[in-house]
């Protein structure tokens, strides 16, 4: 079996809704294990991509904030129930 994949995901620039949007697309494409890093400078994702992992029924495993860049490392463990 291979490693799990892991994706970084640049959204630097986009404003609400694209980067909760675009995230749960990638999320979507990944098999249970897979992970991501979510790269957004829209103050408002420190809001829904919280939100979003929790609806996914992925992990947050670490949120960092560095200036206006907010990354955000998720693991995905299964498709949410109503996919």
């Amino acid at each position: 079996m291979s490693d799990p994949a892991e994706i970084l995901l640049d959204l630097a620039g986009l404003k609400c809704p694209l980067p909760v949007l675009r995230t749960r697309k990638a999320m979507r494409t990944l098999q249970e294990g897979g992970r991501l890093t979510v790269v957004c400078t829209d103050p408002m994702a420190a809001i829904d991509i919280p939100n979003l992992v929790r609806e996914e029924g992925a992990r947050l495993d670490r949120t960092q904030r560095d200036g206006d860049e907010l990354r955000f490392a998720i693991t995905v463990f299964a498709m949410p129930p109503h996919s």
